[in-house]
């Protein structure tokens, strides 16, 4: 990672000593300034190869000054002389050719004197013009005319007349009568010179074209590459170090860089994504594995457990939050930990020591059904009393159909479901435990629904233990709440109190999820009003319709079911009542339960026992 780090930085840096560099211009029209040449003021010296320095004037021209070899020759011998000129415009460039053109602002002067040695200086400039134009010049005391041409000397004075003529001219052309040869010179470039453009041999103006074999940089071009010195820096500026490279085109090589950066930083990125996927899972782990034994822990309160007052007031957050509020005490919502919600009641008139509520808490604790509100401890502390129960989230049945329109809330097949699970609540409490369990308070409030809708049957303040051989209990006062109460809890003159008092009580709850409470009255207010489950019964009886929301004809047979099981459940005597067990049966059988007697007149009894299973379900068949 550090090595990749240090590999970015030297990118980015050269990427910066690069840009450094990059082809630039004198004006938005120009040519292109790159190497060999670099713009003074705009580029560092090392962008460009020495003496090819190019500048900007104040009208945005580029001005270049630069030397030229002229070859002297004089008593036979060949000398070298350095030529310098100064171009006012820098027209075009050709990188690949390696041509400048220009255009001459001030010329040089011819010599008259010819030193006696060669100059020993490179110059990196050549003409671009084909063949030898050189030219002889003469002292002449006489105006000459035609092929002569007065030129301009550096020492010129009134007693020199110097005239130049092309070498090329034959000599028979010439008139060289009272003048002296002063030298011949070869590569002859007419516009660095000196001279009136109306002078000039074969060029309309002072244009030059000058070329450069040093430093080659041709083949780069014919690579589509650009040139530059080798190891060009700050601290070397490539004055003794003139070998070349070839390399990338700046935006090219920028993309590259730019290319090599994305791909470092998604690699990077990468790691780190990965470390932090890896010290997540990590942390995940051991969050889990906390979670896992914060769990065990806390599940030990199923067993149910027994807290003091100030553990409720903790669980409870000090009674923060208020669920509801019944006749036997107030609800409140607490938690044990982040994963388990509990609902805690609030115990009033709670008399004598409190054994008889540790022995039914002891009982009701064991309880294990998908049906029945779970007992996860209790408060036993002093005067003070409450039950801790499972949370759950989706309230009481009573919520959905205290408006009268439960079948569109919840829909008929769910209170179906609803209306079985509560039966095999009941059933459990009746059969299933190791001593019966009789609710006494069944109804919709004591009915909650967990987050999938599943019902199970709560609030046991009202309810009695007794042994399976033993279904008849001794209650010395009514239990119960008005609507649902069975007659013999009233009066023994309609039978003994038992097991079958919560079938009563199940039968209202079945005719009230049908019929809703806004239409549920338990006594008529005069003889022009009828009670509404005796209503239900005469128009089943009569063979007419429920005038209830219904969509379809399945949910028609729902409605009828519900109506026929709360009609047998609801039977004045309790002998007359089924077991939870066939009411169970009737729910779920596919044939539809034939009509109960009238619950609502004067009849003699009618023992279930004594009915066979055809009456009630055609060919199915039941167990008491």
């Amino acid at each position: 990672m550090i090595v990749f780090f240090v590999f970015l930085m030297m990118m980015i840096v050269s990427t910066k000593t690069q840009d450094d560099c990059r082809p630039t211009r004198c004006h938005k029209s120009g040519p292109i300034i790159r190497f060999p040449f670099r713009l003074i003021g705009r580029q560092p010296e090392y962008c460009g190869y020495p003496g090819f320095d190019l500048s900007c004037n104040s009208n945005d021209s580029l001005e270049f000054d630069f030397q030229v070899p002229v070859n002297i020759y004089k008593s036979n011998r060949n000398i070298v002389l350095p030529i310098s000129a100064k171009a006012k415009v820098v027209q075009a460039i050709d990188y690949q050719a390696q041509v400048i053109r220009v255009v001459v602002l001030n010329g040089s002067c011819f010599p008259t004197r010819v030193p006696e040695f060669n100059a020993t200086t490179s110059y990196p400039f050549r003409s671009s013009i084909p063949g030898d134009f050189g030219f002889t010049v003469f002292n002449c005391s006489a105006k000459r005319e035609y092929y002569y041409r007065r030129i301009h000397v550096c020492d010129d004075t009134e007693d020199f007349k110097i005239y130049a003529y092309m070498s090329f001219m034959p000599a028979k052309f010439l008139s060289i009568l009272n003048c002296t040869k002063m030298y011949s010179a070869s590569t002859f470039l007419q516009g660095i010179f000196n001279w009136p453009r109306e002078y000039y041999f074969f060029q309309e103006d002072d244009t030059v074209l000058l070329h450069w074999p040093n430093p080659f940089c041709g083949g780069c071009e014919e690579r589509r590459m650009y040139c530059r010195l080798k190891n060009n820096n700050n601290n070397n500026n490539g004055i003794n170090n003139n070998e070349t490279e070839c390399v990338g085109i700046p935006d090219e090589q920028n993309k590259k860089v730019i290319a090599v950066v994305l791909v470092g930083v998604f690699l990077v990125a990468l790691a780190f994504a990965s470390l932090y996927r890896i010290y997540i899972a990590k942390k995940r782990k051991q969050h889990n594995k906390r979670r896992i034994l914060q769990f065990l822990e806390d599940y030990k309160a199923f067993r149910p457990s027994r807290y003091t007052y100030a553990e409720v007031k903790k669980i409870t957050d000090n009674f923060k939050h208020k669920l509801g509020e019944g006749g036997f005490g107030t609800v409140f919502k607490g938690k044990l930990s982040n994963n388990i919600l509990v609902a805690v009641k609030l115990l009033d008139h709670i008399k004598g020591n409190g054994e008889d509520f540790i022995n039914e808490v002891a009982t009701i604790g064991k309880i294990h059904h998908v049906n029945v509100v779970r007992l996860i401890g209790y408060c036993a502390d002093g005067y003070k009393r409450a039950l801790v129960y499972e949370f759950l989230q989706n309230d009481s049945l009573e919520k959905y159909i205290s408006s009268g329109k439960q079948g569109t809330t919840l829909g008929w097949e769910k209170l179906h479901k609803i209306a079985l699970g509560i039966a095999k609540g009941l059933d459990y409490l009746h059969q299933g435990c190791k001593q019966r369990i009789l609710h006494f308070d069944i109804k919709p409030h004591n009915i909650l629904l967990d987050q999938n809708l599943n019902p199970k049957v709560a609030d046991f303040g009202l309810a009695k233990l007794c042994s399976k051989e033993k279904s008849i209990v001794t209650m010395t006062a009514a239990r119960g709440t008005i609507g649902y109460i069975a007659p013999e809890v009233f009066s023994r003159n309609f039978g003994k109190v038992s097991y079958k008092s919560d079938i009563y009580s199940f039968g209202m709850l079945l005719l009230n999820l049908v019929g809703g409470r806004k239409n549920f009255q338990a006594i008529a207010q005069d003889d022009s009003q009828i009670y509404f489950p005796e209503w239900m019964y005469n128009q089943l009886n009569k063979g007419e319709d429920i005038e209830i929301q219904i969509e379809n004809e399945n949910e028609s047979e729902i409605v009828k079911r519900l109506i026929i099981v709360g009609l047998w459940c609801i039977q004045w005597y309790p002998v007359d009542r089924p077991s939870t067990k066939v009411v169970i049966q009737m729910l779920e059988c596919e044939n539809m339960p034939i009509m109960p007697p009238n619950p609502f007149a004067a009849s003699e009894l009618v023992n279930t026992t004594a009915i066979s299973s055809e009456s009630l379900f055609g060919s199915e068949s039941y167990s008491k």
